[in-house]
């Protein structure tokens, strides 16, 4: 038995030590190992080699892996800037405007753009959702008058105008001439038919409504009349409907367009420059400002069978109609005399008047009860497939993507501006790719191309597209570059996360122009370089305010003031119209496919991602100080156009919650945040810097070290700008509308379209919630702080 002096050492007798090959296939195993560890080891010192030691081809390849290449990128730009061609752009054109294209009613149109992009080299498939939109049935607009007192016929309803609700067929435009031209109608508008008294609400804004009932004008139970413009359309019809007005009528009126009017001698398109009286703006009343996409699926994609929610809050609840200023002329002229003038509520009411010439005084009624309008609106709702085309170039870093949209879908046969010169545009920049890619080029970003379906009812093809794949978009998507109209006159814009301003200011320089009053001017040189902050209206909106991925939208959308008036959702919308007024010669939709395709490139191509933090800090302290502006200022002067509109769709409080002195206080403590955050920003950027100039350099093989340690810093740069617009997401989303999370960006609550900066924060002051507002300057402030720490 074992005890304390039992040895601790002892012998063991052990068996005969079993041979590791034994006899017959010793040699044979022992050869398979030596040869199967030598072919590992052969396979890692040939990896090395090719992919961290071999020397760079030029100066954007020194990415390992990326070398074997056989473009270098400035022969790529040269690709993207001979390519694109103005006679391929009117080509594409034609073919997309030669008929209807309604959301839903286009697949023909997704499968031969899948196609040509498959002929181009670049892998495409489509992409379909369930979708609940509406289609137009039947409608009709009257007004009727009941007979006098004195009369044979007294009490009787007569018709004393009834409206066509169509446009002139024009010999000159062929798209106007189609048998199967799509109805005057609005997306997501509500069945219904009601009659009754009108009142001329002006633009329809939030102030519009309000100076209506501070001046006891009856609005409950009547039918709003207003002019389009300012706001995005389906917010007029929602704060009619929240009055108690029981329908909506809109109308352009040809005084906001400029001087290129009728009234100032212009001829009327197809004969000149003016608008076309019968023009009708068709567009969607879907509550845009609350949430884009798939009213019956927020926040999830509307796949078969998933849940639908109902609309409620989401579309409107009573009827509308759009009609052309012509046949606005009666319904306005009969409120002549009637009610308090435009004149009376002062100078908002009365600026871009432009019908005054055909005897319309503005007078805002309300007409009496014998003189009332029919509103029949008649609508299939019906839940049925939008097909988004996707393609792909996959590159070498396969979690770094950048991806670029434009829709396909139009209200209308034509849409040649709307959107299908950005589907040109669009076009010829992958055509441009297709070239690089069958000279053996491959872009070290992947590329995804999108063509939407379902914008114009509400953003729907890509806010179901971002829904579905958030997780992926979150941990792999560097930007969202948008177009939406590509060409449609010679003036260049851009609304863009602060990010990717100095991208913009560089591709542009790089861009002839086609206006050439100086010889060799480019874009940048003759664009006033004003950069709008980002809103919605078009598919960037689910990248930039949901999922946090910077985003830019631009286009030659401007006009001159000698440009002829563009007819927006309207037939004449056409490609004849292009050809003779928007863009002769296609020259500037080339110049787009230009602009587009070496963003692109910039993008995708450079070791170092193309963003700079320091213009986000800065924008952050710009807008803070405007918010202060806002504060301080108890009657503000609006200057510009966008400015107005802002200050005119503001829902203001009545009830202070919480002090305003303390609370502008407690604002300023934003300053520190963002002035932290420049500093680490401009530190980033400045390693950015010199992370691009030593990827540019030769390393020697034999610094292998050094080239992993680059390799490694770089990564860890791109993925720091990757997650700044994450950063600034907020998960419960904005206080009135849940599916909106960014906090620095989103549509003003009763504008739509402009962009509305710190949006919970401007609310709230706007609704004098002064506790409100002082949570959310905590919310933006973990925001921004968050921000800091992802990049230091």
């Amino acid at each position: 038995m074992a005890n304390e002096y039992t040895p601790l050492i002892t012998t063991v007798t052990v068996g005969e030590v079993r041979r590791r090959y034994p006899h017959p296939h010793q040699i044979i195993r022992r050869f398979c190992t030596i040869a199967l560890g030598s072919s590992l080891i052969a396979l890692f010192i040939y990896f090395i080699i090719s992919v961290v030691f071999a020397p760079p081809r030029s100066s954007h390849h020194s990415w390992p892996g990326h070398h074997k290449k056989h473009l270098t990128y400035e022969e790529l730009q040269t690709i993207l800037l001979d390519t694109p061609s103005p006679a391929k752009a009117a080509e594409w054109q034609q073919y997309y405007t030669a008929g209807p294209h309604l959301a839903g009613k286009n697949l023909s149109q997704a499968e031969w753009t899948r196609d040509r992009w498959e002929e181009w080299g670049v892998k495409s498939e489509i992409v379909a959702y369930d979708t609940y939109i509406n289609y137009p049935v039947d409608h009709r607009l009257a007004l009727l008058e009941k007979s006098k007192s004195d009369s044979a016929d007294e009490g009787a309803w007569k018709v004393s105008f009834e409206a066509t609700l169509e446009e002139d067929v024009l010999d000159e435009d062929p798209t106007t001439q189609l048998e199967d031209s799509i109805p005057t109608f609005h997306g997501y508008s509500a069945s219904g038919n009601v009659t009754g008294s009108f009142v001329y609400v002006n633009y329809g804004t939030y102030f519009d409504y309000e100076d209506l009932l501070k001046a006891n004008v009856s609005l409950e139970g009547k039918i709003a009349i207003a002019r389009y413009g300012g706001i995005f359309r389906g917010l007029k019809v929602k704060r009619a409907q929240e009055l108690g007005m029981i329908g909506c009528v809109l109308f352009t009126d040809p005084g906001d367009d400029g001087p290129m009017t009728e009234a100032n001698g212009y001829d009327t398109y197809p004969n000149g420059p003016a608008r076309h009286p019968s023009s009708v703006q068709r567009g969607s009343v879907q509550f845009l400002s609350v949430a884009p996409g798939d009213p019956t699926t927020p926040g999830y994609p509307s796949k078969p069978g998933v849940p639908r929610a109902p609309v409620d809050g989401a579309i409107p609840s009573i009827p509308s109609l759009p009609i052309s200023f012509v046949e606005a002329l009666p319904i306005l002229k009969a409120l002549n005399g009637l009610g308090p003038k435009a004149k009376d509520f002062g100078e908002y009411w009365t600026r871009n008047t432009g019908l005054g010439y055909k005897g319309v005084e503005y007078n805002v009624g309300p007409s009496p009860d014998n003189v009332v309008l029919n509103l029949w609106n008649e609508q299939e709702y019906t839940t049925t497939p939008q097909w988004d085309v996707i393609g792909i170039i996959n590159g070498t870093i396969p979690d770094e993507v950048i991806v670029v949209g434009n829709h396909r879908d139009a209200w209308i046969a034509g849409g040649a501006g709307d959107p299908n010169s950005g589907s040109a545009a669009l076009n010829e920049v992958i055509r441009s790719f297709g070239q690089a890619l069958e000279k053996g080029w491959k872009p070290l970003r992947t590329i995804v191309f999108a063509s939407w379906d379902g914008e114009e009812y509400g953003l729907v093809g890509s806010t179901e597209w971002v829904e579905e794949y958030l997780p992926w978009l979150s941990l792999a998507s560097v930007t969202y570059l948008n177009v939406d109209v590509g060409a449609r006159g010679p003036v260049f814009g851009a609304s863009a996360a602060p990010l990717l301003h100095k991208l913009i200011y560089d591709v542009t320089a790089m861009v002839q122009s086609p206006n050439q009053t100086v010889k060799g001017q480019t874009v940048r040189d003759v664009w006033d370089g004003y950069i709008s902050t980002m809103g919605s209206g078009s598919d960037f909106t689910a990248f930039q305010d949901y999922a946090g991925i910077p985003s830019v939208s631009f286009g030659f959308e401007g006009e001159a003031e000698d440009s002829p008036i563009y007819h927006y959702h309207s037939n004449y919308d056409s490609y004849h119209w292009m050809a003779e007024f928007g863009d002769p010669g296609f020259v500037y939709h080339k110049a787009m496919a230009q602009i587009l395709g070496l963003s692109i490139a910039k993008l995708s191509e450079t070791p170092l991602v193309a963003l700079n933090a320091t213009d986000y800090a800065t924008a952050l302290k710009e807008y803070i100080k405007k918010v202060e502006v806002k504060l301080a200022s108890t009657h503000p002067e609006p200057s510009t156009e966008g400015d107005i509109f802002e200050f005119r769709a503001r829902a203001v409080g009545t009830k202070v919650k919480g002090d305003p002195d303390i609370f502008g206080k407690y604002l300023a403590r934003l300053y520190q945040s963002v002035g932290e955050l420049k500093s680490a920003a401009i530190k980033l950027d400045a390693k950015a810097e010199k992370l691009a100039e030593k990827a540019n350099e030769h390393i020697p093989w034999w610094k292998w070290i050094s080239k992993l340690k680059l390799l490694h810093d770089i990564r860890a740069t791109n993925t720091k700008y990757k997650k700044i617009e994450r950063a600034f997401l907020y998960e419960p989303g904005l206080d009135s509308r849940h599916w909106f999370k960014h906090v620095v960006f989103a549509p003003g609550l009763w504008t739509g379209y402009a962009g509305a900066v710190f949006p919970g924060l401007v609310e709230s002051i706007d609704s004098k919630n002064f506790e409100r507002a002082s949570e959310w300057v905590d919310i933006i402030d973990d925001c921004i702080k968050t921000a800091t720490k992802t990049i230091e």
